[in-house]
């Protein structure tokens, strides 16, 4: 599980609320030129969790990088969970105030009586891509007759995505295609083995899989169009409690989401600082390809009918009800603030690389 903490002079989480005394200290620190301290000191802790540690969260990832989240208070702790379910119930046992992920796990806890909100897009598109060493490209899915299929487990998206596609072309799960279900970032390496013909997974692994010689032979980006696969998550109380620091944590992505299409090579500097274990080459192809099919989010509200695709789909294979309506689930208040805001703007500077 990989841990890292973000802040303003790379010291670590600060406290958030600094007593009278300290302040005065802060202050006077300050007038005798240590106000870089008590900057620090001041950005709000927050504990953030990302369902898999993958390139289709680049917004995310240019958003530390370019220290937006600083410049809107805010110290980011970021702890991959290891999955959607994973990611979504650190926000309900409240180990984290936010989580990416499958968005569907909120419209499943409030069908169900529990809490939740998204409050806006990360990936805009269903972010897979299928790849094999054995199989031609497929255009037709109900090519995938006969042949066995790697993805993270149910309910992740992929294998969601992958159900859903199977289906829709008249293939039975486990009679006419089977799909073997690993843990998520592993998929690749199943395929490698040999135990799939074809493994669906996201970026960087998809390119490192071309790298040793596999074909990208599917992708579900254009298979399925805009689709909103990756929802910002978290508990309403805590909204209602602290919107000023929801509202600051949107601002921060809505600006690094417009700031990874303007400057690519930039995102690709953050991707590479991401996955240093990595050849830079294979992250670089990982970002073109993220970007060539639109696939983190340009903006952050989150579209109808991108909510409404997936929702249906989460319906057709009994995950959810449907029941709830879109503005029991999702508030755009905060992203339609930060989209107006950042339209208003003239740039995001970029942090400079030491």
């Amino acid at each position: 599980m990989k841990r890292r903490t973000f802040s303003a002079d790379g010291s670590g989480s600060a406290n958030s609320v600094v007593p009278q005394l300290g302040r005065v200290l802060l202050a006077t620190l300050s007038a005798f030129g240590f106000a870089h301290s008590a900057v620090a000191a001041s950005l709000q802790p927050i504990e953030f969790s990302e369902a898999v540690h993958n390139l289709g969260y680049i917004d995310l990832y240019v958003a530390e990088h370019a220290k937006l989240f600083e410049k809107h208070g805010l110290t980011i702790h970021l702890t991959a969970a290891g999955g959607d379910t994973q990611a979504f119930a650190a926000v309900l046992g409240k180990t984290a105030q936010f989580a990416v992920g499958d968005p569907t796990m909120v419209e499943m806890s409030r069908e169900r009586g529990g809490p939740g909100m998204v409050v806006g897009t990360l990936v805009q598109r269903a972010h897979y891509f299928g790849v094999s060493k054995t199989v031609a490209p497929i255009t037709d899915p109900k090519a995938f007759k006969g042949l066995t299929l790697v993805t993270s487990p149910d309910p992740n998206t992929e294998y969601s995505v992958t159900k859903k596609l199977l289906q829709d072309n008249g293939l039975k799960v486990g009679t006419d295609a089977k799909i073997v279900e690993v843990t998520p970032g592993t998929e690749i390496g199943a395929m490698l083995a040999g135990r799939a013909d074809i493994a669906f997974a996201q970026q960087p692994m998809v390119a490192a899989a071309m790298a040793q010689g596999a074909k990208v032979v599917f992708d579900f980006s254009s298979y399925m169009g805009p689709f909103c696969n990756t929802g910002i998550m978290v508990l309403p109380e805590y909204a209602m409690a602290h919107p000023e620091v929801v509202q600051s944590l949107v601002d921060a992505l809505e600006e690094a989401a417009r700031l990874t299409y303007a400057k690519p090579d930039y995102a690709k500097e953050v991707a590479r600082a991401e996955f240093p274990d990595l050849p830079p080459d294979v992250v670089n192809k990982a970002i073109d390809m993220e970007l060539q099919y639109k696939i983190p989010a340009q903006t952050l509200p989150v579209d109808r009918q991108q909510w409404d695709k997936l929702i249906s789909m989460q319906k057709y294979l009994g995950n959810v009800q449907g029941t709830l309506a879109y503005s029991d689930v999702v508030d755009n208040t905060f992203s339609n603030k930060a989209a107006k805001t950042a339209a208003a703007g003239a740039g995001v500077t970029v942090a400079v690389s030491k």
